[in-house]
C-alpha cells in the first residue's frame, strides 16, 4: 500500500504504546474502532448495511433489536441480483455512500456475497446468488459506487457461511475445489476490482478452522493470491482465541472484548509468543483504513431518495409467469387480496433491518391513481392463520371482479438473521385461500414477496406471477406500475426456485448436525445441480419474462481458437420484436466438451443488459479469458483449462439457450502428473507427453515379443480393460517384466519433468 501517509503511519507506530498498539485492534463500542487522542487518532464509525443505513446512536446491538435512524430501506440483494445490471449496483452503492457521508459513517457493512447453497438459509435475503460469477459482478460494482463516495465497504462474510444454525460454531467441511470454485469467486472478483476498505470474516470455521484462525484464508489466499490491502474486521462475536487470529491476519476485532483480548495480545508479545511486527503490521493497515479515508459532504434528499428504491425495484422484480393477463388494463374492475397489498413485507429480519423513512403499499399506490380496485384482506400477512369469515369475502370479491391480484409472501417470523427457516412453504392460509380463488376466478394474478424461494403448488393455476422480493420501501410503488404497465419487467431470477425442498442439492446435508455441515453436493448447487440432472423445477435461473419479445441472432466470436493468454470477444444480435419498449438479460454460459474433469453441464460466464425500443436490434459484447474456460483443479492448486472443445451458449436462462456456437482452446498447460505402478494405461496415451514416450518405447521393444499386442484389439470391452488397467499388469497381461515396466516409467517421468 503505497499513500501519502505511509511516512504518518511509520512514526505513529514507533510512538505507540504496546498497549494503544493492541487497543486500536478492537472496537471502543459496538460501531467505532477506538481512538488515540495523544496522538491525533481518531475512531471511525462503522453501520450496518447492505441495503440501507442501521445507524445507531443511542443503545447499540447487532441483531436489529434496538432502533436505528430514519433511512431509505432500497431493495434487499435478494432482489437487485435479480436486476442482473452492473450499472444499477453501482448506482445503488453511490446512493448509499452519499447517505453515509450524510451520517458521518466510515464503513459500510456490505454487502453480502455468500452463496444461496440452499433456500432455507435464514439470511439469504441478504445473499446475492446461487451463481459466483454473478455475485462477483455485482459486489465489485456496488463496492465501487459506494467508495466512489469516499466511504469504506467491509464485504462479507468471508467464507463459507451459508447457514445459521450454530453459525459461530460450526465447521463448514468442502473440498478445495467447491471452495475455490463456488464460495470464493466472488469475494476474489470484488478484491481485484474493487478493493474494498475491510473484509469481515465469518463466524463458522472451515474444514475445522475457525475463519478468524485460518492464515491461509486471511493471509495465503486473500493477501497473498489476490492482492488485498486493507483490514480484515470480524464478523460481531467471531473471534475465538485472539492472538492466532492477529497471527492469521484478523486485524479488527468488533465489537471488542471490554480489553480481555487486547491484553492477551499485550501479554503474548510480552512473553514472546507473539511477534510485535506481526501486530505493528495489522496497526498499519488500521492506520491506514483510518488515516487515507477521504470522507465526502453528504446531503440527503429524502424524497429523491426514494424515488430510486421505487425505480431500482422496478429494475429488479421478475416477471416468473404471464398469460396475456399483465399489465392490467385500466377500465377492468380487480380486486386485490392479502394484507400485503396494505403492509407489504419489504425487508428481512437482523443486523440489516432499516427504521424506514417512508413506505406505500400498493393499495395506496392504486388508489392515489384511480384505479378500479376493491380490496379485501384474505388472509394476515404476519401469521400462518386461516379465517374462514375473511376468506369467503376475498373469494366474493375475488368473483366480482375481472381480474383478482393476490398479495402474498412471506411473514417476518418465517425468515430471519439468526436462524434458518424450517421449510420452503408459503402460509397454508395463502396457499389454500389461492386455491379457492383460482376456483371461482380465471383471471388470479400473484405478487410475491419474500427473500427466498418458496414452493408454489399453484403455479400452473394461476394467470401471471410477479415476484418482487424483499424489495425494499419502494415496493408498493414499484409493484403498482409493473402491474399496471407503466414500467415494463426486466428482473431475471437469480437463483433457482425448485418445485420442493426435497429436490434441493443439499437437502440431506443442511444445518442437520451440531458441529459439522459437509457440502456433499460439492461443486453442484442451484442450477450446476437442476440441471446436471436435468431435474424439472419452477423456475430455472435465469429466468423472467417481459411485456414485450426478444429475438437473436447472429452469434460471432473474432476467433475460432484461443490460447491460453488471449480473449476471444464474442458478439451476438439482439431485436426487440414487441410493441413495448424493454430490456433484456442476455446470458452466456460455457459448456465443457473435453471431457477431462467432472463439471456442471453449463456455467454463467457472462451477461448483458440491453434496453430496447421495438423494432431495435443492439449487440451484446461479451470477452472471455483462460478463466472463463477453466475449472479450479485440486492437483495443480490452480485453475486449468484442458485443451479442445468448449461450446458459447446464449439464453435467456439456463434452460432455455437459443443460439450456440464451438470453440477451441489450446493451454500450454498439463496437470501434474507422475506415472507409477498404478498408473493407468488410458492415463498415460491421454497425456501428449507420456504416450509419445510409451508408443516409443513400446515400438523398440515390439519387435523382441511374438504374442499378439492388447492394445490392438478393437473390442469395446477389451478397450475399456485397457483403458483402466495399472501398469503393474503388463507382467500378467502383456508378459513384460516389472524392470521393464519401471524403465518405461523412468523414461516418462523423465520426460515430464523435462517438460517442466
Amino acid at each position: 500500500m503505497n499513500t501519502k501517509n505511509n511516512q504518518k503511519i511509520k512514526e505513529l507506530i514507533g510512538q505507540m504504546t504496546l498497549e494503544e498498539k493492541a487497543g486500536l485492534c478492537s472496537g471502543s463500542d459496538f460501531w467505532h474502532t477506538k481512538a488515540v487522542e495523544r496522538l491525533g487518532i481518531p475512531a471511525i464509525m462503522m453501520s450496518d448495511g447492505p441495503h440501507g443505513l442501521r445507524t445507531q446512536k443511542g443503545e447499540a446491538d447487532h441483531l436489529g433489536l434496538q432502533d436505528s435512524i430514519k433511512a431509505v430501506c432500497f431493495p434487499a440483494a435478494c432482489a437487485t441480483a435479480s436486476s442482473f445490471d452492473v450499472e444499477l449496483s453501482r448506482k445503488l452503492g453511490e446512493t448509499l455512500g452519499n447517505e453515509c457521508n450524510a451520517e458521518g459513517v466510515d464503513i459500510l457493512l456490505g454487502p453480502a456475497v455468500n452463496m444461496k447453497r440452499s433456500p432455507l438459509c435464514g439470511r439469504n435475503f441478504e445473499y446475492y446468488s446461487e451463481d459466483p460469477y454473478l455475485a462477483g459482478k455485482l459486489a465489485a460494482s456496488y463496492i465501487n459506487g459506494v467508495q466512489s463516495k469516499g466511504v469504506g465497504t467491509s464485504i462479507k462474510h468471508f467464507a463459507a457461511n451459508n447457514q445459521e444454525y450454530r453459525r459461530m460454531s460450526n465447521s463448514s467441511n468442502l473440498s478445495r475445489r467447491a471452495f475455490h470454485e463456488i464460495y470464493l469467486p466472488a469475494f476474489e472478483e470484488a478484491v481485484k476490482q474493487s478493493q474494498p476498505k475491510t473484509v469481515m470474516c465469518s463466524y463458522n470455521k472451515i474444514n475445522g478452522t475457525f475463519a478468524s484462525e485460518n492464515k491461509e484464508l486471511l493471509t495465503d489466499i486473500l493477501r497473498r493470491d489476490w492482492g488485498f490491502e486493507g483490514c480484515v474486521v470480524t464478523d460481531w462475536g467471531a473471534v475465538n482465541d485472539r492472538v492466532p487470529g492477529l497471527e492469521a491476519g484478523t486485524d479488527i476485532e468488533m465489537p471488542g472484548s471490554g480489553g480481555i483480548n487486547d491484553a492477551e495480545i499485550v501479554a503474548a508479545v510480552q512473553n514472546g509468543t507473539l511477534d510485535e511486527a506481526v501486530l505493528n503490521q495489522s496497526v498499519e493497515r488500521i492506520l491506514h483504513l483510518i488515516l487515507d479515508k477521504e470522507q465526502q459532504e453528504g446531503c440527503v434528499d429524502w424524497e429523491e431518495e426514494h424515488e430510486k428504491a421505487v425505480h431500482y425495484e422496478e429494475e429488479s422484480a421478475v416477471l416468473l409467469e404471464n398469460d396475456g393477463v399483465l399489465p392490467l388494463a385500466s377500465e377492468r374492475r380487480t380486486a386485490y387480496i392479502g394484507e400485503f397489498a396494505v403492509n407489504p413485507r419489504y425487508q428481512g429480519g437482523g443486523s440489516s433491518h432499516i427504521n424506514s423513512w417512508k413506505v406505500t403499499s400498493a393499495l395506496e399506490a392504486a388508489e392515489k391513481k384511480g384505479r378500479k380496485v376493491v380490496y379485501e384482506m384474505g388472509f394476515p400477512a404476519d401469521k400462518d392463520e386461516y379465517n374462514e369469515e375473511m376468506a369467503a369475502r376475498a373469494v366474493a370479491a375475488a368473483k366480482e371482479a375481472e381480474t383478482t391480484v393476490i398479495f402474498a409472501g412471506l411473514p417476518d417470523v418465517f425468515e430471519s438473521e439468526g436462524y434458518d427457516r424450517a421449510h420452503m412453504q408459503l402460509p397454508q392460509c395463502q396457499n389454500r385461500l389461492i386455491e379457492e380463488i383460482c376456483a371461482v376466478q380465471k383471471h388470479v394474478v400473484v405478487v410475491l414477496h419474500n427473500g427466498s424461494p418458496v414452493e408454489c403448488p399453484w403455479a400452473e393455476k394461476v394467470s401471471a406471477v410477479l415476484e418482487m422480493y424483499l424489495g425494499g420501501e419502494g415496493v408498493g410503488e414499484a409493484a403498482d406500475a409493473l402491474l399496471w404497465g407503466e414500467a415494463n419487467p426486466c428482473g431475471r431470477l437469480a437463483e433457482t426456485f425448485p418445485l420442493r425442498l426435497e429436490d434441493t442439492p443439499s437437502y440431506l446435508n443442511f444445518a442437520n448436525d451440531k458441529y459439522d455441515v459437509n457440502y456433499a453436493e460439492d461443486i453442484f448447487i442451484g442450477y450446476r445441480y437442476y440441471d446436471a440432472k436435468k431435474m424439472p423445477v419452477q423456475w430455472a435461473f435465469g429466468h423472467g419474462h417481459s411485456y414485450t419479445s426478444f429475438a437473436y441472432g447472429n452469434l460471432q466470436t473474432d476467433k475460432e481458437t484461443v490460447g491460453e493468454h488471449e480473449t476471444v470477444t464474442v458478439t451476438v444480435d439482439v431485436t426487440n420484436t414487441g410493441s413495448r419498449t424493454g430490456k433484456e438479460v442476455v446470458q452466456l454460459y460455457i459448456k465443457d466438451e473435453t471431457g477431462a474433469a467432472v463439471r456442471p453441464e453449463k456455467e454463467l460466464k457472462g451477461f448483458y443488459k440491453l434496453e430496447l425500443a421495438p423494432g431495435e436490434t443492439r449487440q451484446a459484447v461479451f470477452e472471455l479469458d483462460a478463466r472463463s474456460f477453466s475449472w479450479y483443479s485440486e492437483k495443480g492448486a490452480d485453475w486449468y483449462a484442458a485443451s479442445g472443445v468448449y461450446r458459447i451458449c446464449i439464453g435467456r436462462s439456463s434452460r432455455d439457450l437459443v443460439c450456440e456456437k464451438e470453440i477451441q482452446f489450446v493451454s500450454e498447460r498439463h496437470l501434474p502428473f507422475t506415472v507409477d505402478m498404478c498408473t493407468c494405461l488410458g492415463d498415460v496415451l491421454r497425456h501428449p507427453v507420456t504416450a509419445r514416450v510409451f508408443g516409443e518405447m513400446m515400438s523398440q521393444g515390439s519387435s523382441e515379443r511374438s504374442e499378439p499386442s492388447l492394445m490392438d484389439s478393437s473390442d469395446p470391452m477389451m478397450q475399456s480393460m485397457i483403458d483402466s488397467m495399472p501398469l503393474r499388469n503388463f507382467k500378467s497381461f502383456v508378459h513384460m517384466p516389472d524392470a521393464a515396466v519401471r524403465g518405461i516409467i523412468e523414461k516418462m517421468n523423465q520426460a515430464l519433468q523435462a517438460e517442466k
